[in-house]
């Protein structure tokens, strides 16, 4: 017999969080979750002690097949089975759930019966803290309405999540979009609601790890292209392109045709102070312009790796900015 009353559950994810995944987990009890399962993958620090200490369902992943975001999300969900879960929040363990969230995704979900996934604002909890901080704050930003794609914090409806397969564990990036492409071959539609939903702690404060994301990104684009590039989706296809030409073609074809045939061609270079010109235009802001087009050098680095490893045919680790 059908319950009457939805359930809604919430499955967070997680590894060597510390106390911000204390923060994760109280956020969730606050929201009144009928259940909660954390799935830690690998912690070396307190994370599961503290995961059982709040009471939750506890998934340790088996570490010897290759951890992926999409596979914890998986596992977390599966051992949602029993609830037989209407609804299931997504959360990464360096979240924070912001009160108000679920009332409203839950009610626009009831009213929208066609809309799988809705989304809200994500924020950075510290984007005063350092540059790059600001710059994920910034990123977060999205457009709000119906969209092509959410992040990993997120409510599901959970018919939809199943009907399409879940999240391809094999990804080691860009699980989110690439699901939500099923979710809308399939008829089902995405929203960003202009709701709060999460505080996240980037906790980025070095260069290098500003540049393995965006490399992340680009092997993320590399590898959404290769699965749904044609047409008449193009996944990814744009992105990657962006990234090849920026970050590999003109500045190769500047320096070896500086080399080759006449200096005077450095100056295709140029190309790209009037590339972040462009940019802070169009957006108003300088430093989120300059690393925008910095950050094509890493994605196209990410786009290589994912083509070499293609053609070798060898594993994919994960790429990890913390």
């Amino acid at each position: 017999m059908r319950k009457e009353a939805p359930v809604i559950c919430a499955v967070a994810i997680g590894r060597n969080e510390g106390q911000r995944l204390v923060c994760c987990l109280d956020s969730l009890l606050a929201a009144g979750f009928q259940r909660i399962v954390y799935v830690d993958s690998g912690s070396t620090d307190n994370s599961v002690a503290q995961a059982e200490a709040h009471g939750v369902t506890v998934v340790r992943l088996d570490m010897s097949s290759p951890f992926t975001a999409a596979r914890a999300r998986n596992a977390g969900v599966a051992a949602l089975q029993d609830k037989e879960a209407d609804f299931i929040q997504f959360i990464d363990g360096d979240c924070i759930l912001d009160p108000s969230w679920l009332p409203q995704a839950f009610r626009f979900l009831m009213e929208n019966p066609q809309v799988a996934v809705a989304c809200g604002r994500l924020r950075e909890v510290a984007p005063e803290v350092s540059l790059y901080n600001r710059l994920i704050d910034h990123e977060w930003n999205t457009p709000v309405g119906q969209v092509k794609a959410c992040g990993g914090i997120a409510l599901f409806r959970a018919t939809a999540f199943h009907e399409t397969g879940g999240f391809n564990p094999a990804l080691i990036a860009g699980e989110e979009p690439e699901l939500c492409l099923r979710l809308r071959q399939s008829g089902w539609q995405i929203w960003r609601l202009d709701a709060e939903m999460a505080l996240h702690d980037a906790a980025m404060h070095r260069f290098s790890q500003w540049w393995r994301r965006a490399r992340r990104a680009g092997y993320s684009y590399a590898l959404g292209a290769a699965l749904h590039g044609r047409a008449p989706e193009r996944h990814n296809v744009a992105q990657t392109r962006r990234a090849l030409f920026w970050g590999l073609v003109l500045p190769v074809a500047a320096v070896l045709g500086a080399v080759l045939a006449h200096p005077l061609l450095l100056a295709l270079l140029l190309a790209w102070p009037l590339q972040v010109i462009r940019l802070w235009r169009r957006n108003g802001d300088l430093a989120q312009a300059v690393f925008l087009t910095l950050g094509k050098l890493p994605e196209a680095m990410g786009v290589l790796e994912y083509g070499l490893k293609r053609i070798t045919k060898r594993q994919a680790g994960l790429i990890e900015y913390k």
